[in-house]
């Protein structure tokens, strides 16, 4: 959702030097001004059909839209322009919601139209929803009347309307984000709907977003996951992704355990979303995700303004259902391996043993790493990214063994968290493996990094000066093996 932030802008490391464009290479960004909350895609008619909230007007002007891009292969995107615009009635700016193809016909705007529920601060002041709908393959949207087609219940909070088709029941289930409170409701034909159930998180402040879909586990058990977008800084938790492996009793969520799980680390994955893989015949075996890679504690003071655009998208990842030797599910992720196509040139090392620091002869500033680690006893151990030469700014990508976290440290460069409050990112690892695999994206502007089997994942923004290229391994209070350690240097979707 839109939030309005008077902050100035800082200016760029780079602002006296050459110019450095700050547009990632193989990252979907806002073509211009301003992007935040991606809408969850669709497959239809061969490609991918992604909307996403967009302010032309940014940065003097408030009020978001719908923009809409098209992918066959979730790398390489076509700028569609506007499909749903801000302020064509008295009902205020479309926010977020969910599009749905409606094969059946449930709606009556006839069969295959694109359905689109959205949240709106209407006239009253108070959050409510709306239908839109589309009859040119999600090219344009009209406007189903005037009125909400679910009002204000009287809560302050009622957005973010996620929808899905239960095959079960064959009716529309829809969740709402309702403060801390996510609410279940039912529809035969995405106009009526009625309330049929709540489930209350708590110590994660108020959440956004929702999600519900059902996957297969490594293990062969059909599961429902649920998530949302949350806040649990407060806590010592992710602003991120939080979900819960349980299952849907046709009224609400049950969960498997009361406790979230994350499926990002990082302060930069928000407002996430996860959809079908369009061309698997098999729908339960794994997903996609992405998210919005930014932060509301500094969005409005990212230096990308300085060419007129600000808003940048997290990876597209797959995502699959296992379970540990706990017995407990959880969400891995990794990159959709489609961005592979990118790759134009690989350095290798295949084994290097480190004591202190050993600084690599390849640079680069856009490039996929993997490495795998091994140790004994040691206090620190990791890699240092986009380093300078004089090794004074660097991001670090690292284990800390002795507390049994993982970390990525972005404080060593310039970042416009000016509260200092969000510089390093941490995840439990298992310390008593004493190796881990690292797989690390860097782009531009961001650094997203999987380890092991992507149980765990860190996704944060990053805005080093062009120079700052180097690349160096650590290890502090003992000696590590890095093996198989690959550079894969990408070149760009622009070209």
């Amino acid at each position: 959702m839109w939030q309005q932030n008077n902050s100035k802008v800082s200016p760029g490391p780079n602002s006296e030097k050459e110019p450095y464009s700050y547009r990632a290479n193989y990252h979907f960004t806002a073509p211009d001004n301003w992007k935040n909350d991606p809408q969850r895609p669709i497959y239809f008619n061969g490609k991918y059909h992604y909307y996403y909230l967009y302010n032309k007007d940014y940065p003097v002007g408030n009020g978001t839209e719908w923009r809409h891009a098209t992918s066959k292969d979730l790398v390489h995107w076509n700028d569609e322009g506007v499909a749903i615009m801000k302020y064509t009635d008295e009902n205020g700016d479309p926010w977020s919601g969910s599009v749905v193809v409606d094969y059946q016909n449930t709606a009556g705007f006839g069969k295959d139209a694109i359905v689109a529920v959205v949240t709106q601060p209407s006239a009253n002041g108070q959050q409510e929803q709306y239908l839109w709908y589309s009859t040119d393959d999600g090219q344009s949207f009209s406007r189903y009347k005037n009125k909400p087609i679910m009002t204000n219940p009287g809560t302050e909070a009622f957005r973010d309307p996620k929808i899905i088709w239960e095959e079960k029941s064959k009716k529309w289930v829809m969740l709402m984000a309702e403060g801390s409170k996510i609410g279940f409701y039912k529809s035969e034909n995405l106009k009526d709907w009625h309330y049929t159930g709540g489930f209350q998180t708590e110590n994660i402040g108020l959440i956004e977003c929702p999600d519900l879909f059902q996957m297969r586990a490594d293990d062969g058990s059909i599961k429902w996951v649920m998530g949302v977008s949350a806040n649990g800084q407060a806590k010592g938790k992710p602003n991120a992704y939080a979900y819960w492996v349980g299952h849907y009793n046709g009224k609400t969520f049950v969960p498997d355990h009361e406790e979230p799980e994350w499926l990002d680390y990082g302060f930069d994955w928000y407002a996430g979303v996860t959809f079908e893989d369009g061309k698997s015949e098999d729908k339960l075996d794994h997903r996609y995700a992405l998210a919005w890679m930014n932060n509301w504690g500094y969005a409005n003071n990212t230096p990308t303004l300085e060419e007129g655009f600000n808003g940048q998208d997290s990876i597209v990842r797959k995502i699959e259902l296992k379970r540990d030797e706990q017995g407990s599910y959880f969400l891995a992720s990794q990159p959709n391996k489609e961005i592979d196509q990118l790759i134009q040139s690989t350095d290798t090392y295949p084994k290097l043993k480190v004591a202190g620091s050993k600084t690599l002869d390849i640079k680069g500033d856009v490039y996929q790493l993997e490495a795998d680690i091994l140790w004994s006893e040691l206090k620190n151990v990791g890699i240092r990214l986009r380093e300078s030469s004089d090794k004074s700014r660097h991001i670090d990508v690292g284990i800390f063994p002795e507390e049994g976290y993982s970390y990525v440290n972005r404080g060593s460069t310039n970042h416009p968290d000016d509260t200092n409050q969000m510089l390093e990112s941490r995840a439990p690892v298992d310390i008593n493996k004493k190796s881990v695999h690292l797989k690390i994206l860097v782009d531009k502007t961001s650094v997203e990094v999987f380890i092991d089997d992507g149980k765990v994942a860190h996704s944060n923004q990053v805005f080093p000066p062009k120079e700052d290229q180097g690349i160096t391994l650590f290890s502090e209070g003992g000696k590590a093996i890095f093996e198989n350690v690959a550079i894969k240097h990408m070149g760009s979707i622009h070209d």
